[in-house]
C-alpha cells in the first residue's frame, strides 16, 4: 500500500494515523475526514462489517486505509499492533483513542462486577495501553499527536452513570500526566468532549432522544484534526464542544 498518495487536500500529507472505535460514530466521522488531508488511516475496531464500510468511503475520496479488527480488551494485541506498526512505518504521527463504551446506567451498588470491569478496561485501561505502546512510535514521529476522547460525565455528580464516569475521570487524568511527561518532546496528548452527537452509545443512554436533533459525528471531525496537525501546541487541555 503507498501511504504516499494523498487526496485532495494534504494538511496530514504522508501522516500515519491510529484511530481506535473507526467502525462508525466519531471514529469514523474522524478516519474519513484525516483521510480527506492526506493521512494514511489505521482504522481499529471489533466489527469487520463497519470497518470495511469506512475503507469503502475513504477509497472513494482517494485515501488509503488499514483495517485492523481488535478487541482492545486483550492488551496484548496492543502490543502486536504497535509492532507491526514499527516494522512498517517505524513512527506513528496520530494516535486517536475514541474507543468507548458506555456499560450500564444503574446504582452503584447494583452494577456487575463483571460488566465495571469490562468498561474500566476499555474505557481506561487500553488507553493506558495504547500509550505504553504507542509512545516510542509517537516520539519517532516528527510531531507526534495522541488525542483522547472524554466525556463531561467525567466533570459532574451524575447518579446512575458510574463506569463510565469513572472510566473518563481516570482517562482525563492519565492523559494529562502522559503530556507532562512529553512536554519537552515532539509530542503533544491532548482530550477532547465531542459534546452531544448521535452516536451509538449516545443512543443507549437516551433511548428516547430524537437523533435528528443531535450533531452528527461528521461535525466534530475538524476539531479533532486541529489537534493532529504538526502545528498544533496545546498540551494536557481538554477541548470542549458545545453541548
Amino acid at each position: 500500500m503507498n501511504v504516499e498518495a494523498t487526496a485532495p487536500s494534504s494538511r496530514l500529507a504522508n501522516k500515519i494515523a491510529l484511530i481506535t472505535g473507526a467502525s462508525r460514530g466519531i471514529g469514523a466521522a474522524v478516519a474519513l475526514r484525516f483521510a480527506e488531508e492526506g493521512a494514511h488511516v489505521v482504522l481499529a475496531a471489533r466489527t469487520i462489517g463497519g470497518l470495511e464500510e469506512v475503507d469503502d468511503a475513504i477509497r472513494s475520496l482517494g485515501g488509503s486505509a488499514t483495517l485492523v479488527p481488535i478487541d482492545l480488551r486483550d492488551f496484548s494485541k496492543i502490543d502486536e499492533l504497535a509492532a507491526a506498526l514499527n516494522d512498517r512505518y517505524r513512527r506513528l504521527d496520530i494516535l486517536v483513542g475514541n474507543a468507548g463504551e458506555l456499560g450500564m446506567l444503574a446504582p452503584l451498588a447494583h452494577i456487575p462486577p463483571n460488566l465495571w470491569t469490562e468498561v474500566l478496561e476499555l474505557n481506561l485501561t487500553s488507553n493506558w495501553r495504547l500509550i505504553r505502546a504507542m509512545d516510542p512510535l509517537l516520539r519517532a514521529a516528527n510531531a507526534g499527536r495522541a488525542i483522547f476522547v472524554t466525556s463531561r460525565a467525567a466533570h459532574g455528580f451524575y447518579a446512575y452513570w458510574g463506569p463510565y464516569a469513572v472510566s473518563k475521570a481516570g482517562l482525563e487524568m492519565l492523559v494529562r500526566i502522559y503530556a507532562a511527561e512529553v512536554a519537552k518532546t515532539g509530542v503533544r496528548a491532548n482530550l477532547i468532549d465531542p459534546g452531544i452527537v448521535g452516536t451509538r452509545l449516545r443512543s443507549r443512554a437516551f433511548p428516547g432522544e430524537d437523533p435528528s436533533l443531535l450533531a452528527v459525528p461528521e461535525s466534530v471531525a475538524n476539531a479533532f484534526l486541529e489537534l493532529a496537525a504538526s502545528e498544533c501546541t496545546r498540551n494536557g487541555e481538554l477541548v470542549t464542544r458545545p453541548a
